[in-house]
């Protein structure tokens, strides 16, 4: 499994509290997959909905399902260009992707 992160940025238009709400059914989706223990166990993600930003940990099978479903449910409710998409992997090293991933991370409010 790769350790990829996607951050979601949402423009403007997209209400918060219904960004809150997407993740949250996204959420039930990958527990009806995974069960919620496996859920609470192996998800990271961080939702601020004052930035209208989601960071998920796509590094478990449980966090790339839940970018998956999340991204699934995002853009058909408010449309591809509503919603912005970036996706981060580290390269080379684990020793130097871990400091890079770190500060970036602990901004996001995503444990690594």
């Amino acid at each position: 499994m790769t350790h990829d992160t996607y951050k979601y940025r949402f423009d403007e238009s997209v209400p918060a509290q219904e960004l809150e709400d997407t993740f949250m059914l996204a959420m039930l989706a990958v527990e009806s997959l995974h069960g919620r223990s496996r859920v609470r166990m192996e998800s990271r993600f961080n939702l601020d909905k004052a930035r209208r930003t989601c960071v998920i940990d796509a590094s478990t099978d449980v966090g790339s399902d839940l970018a998956r479903i999340f991204t699934g449910f995002a853009t058909k409710e408010y449309g591809e260009r509503s919603v912005l998409i970036e996706r981060t992997q580290p390269s080379g090293c684990a020793c130097a992707s871990k400091h890079r991933a770190a500060p970036a991370a602990a901004a996001a409010g995503v444990a690594v």
